[in-house]
C-alpha cells in the first residue's frame, strides 16, 4: 500500500498515481481540469459538524484526531471503498488545507496504514 500526499494547489505529476480527492467540499477556485482528480471521496472525509469544530485551530488538533479516527471508525463503506481503491496502486490523497502537518488527509494515510487505528 503506497499512499502519498499533496496539496490540490500544487501542479498534478505523473508520479502522483492516482489522485484522491479527501476533501468534503470542493476546493476553492480550482476548476475540475486543473485539479486532475481520479475520484472524490467526500464521504470519507471529516463531518461538516467535526471540520467547523476544528476550524484549523492547532489547540485542537490531538481532539481532531481522535474525533476523525472515531468517525472513520464508524464509515466502514467508504473506509472499505477507499481502502479497495488504494490496493489498486500507488495513490496520492490530495487536499485542500495550507497546513500540511496537521490536516485530516494525513490523518486518514496513517488510518489506512495501520498506524493510527486508535
Amino acid at each position: 500500500m503506497k499512499i502519498q500526499l499533496k496539496r490540490v494547489y500544487e501542479p498534478p505529476e505523473k508520479r502522483d498515481g492516482v489522485r484522491l480527492l479527501v476533501e468534503r467540499l470542493w476546493p476553492r477556485g480550482l476548476t475540475k481540469e486543473k485539479a486532475k482528480i481520479d475520484e472524490w471521496f467526500k464521504d470519507i472525509a471529516p463531518s461538516q459538524d467535526l471540520r467547523q469544530w476544528y476550524s484549523h485551530d492547532l489547540k485542537k488538533w490531538e481532539e481532531f484526531r481522535r474525533r476523525y479516527l472515531d468517525e472513520l471508525r464508524r464509515n466502514p463503506e467508504a473506509v472499505d471503498r477507499l481502502r479497495a481503491r488504494v490496493k489498486e496502486g500507488l495513490v496520492t490523497f490530495v487536499f485542500a488545507a495550507k497546513d500540511e502537518q496537521h490536516n485530516s488527509a494525513l490523518v486518514l494515510k496513517e488510518f489506512m496504514e495501520g498506524r493510527r487505528s486508535a
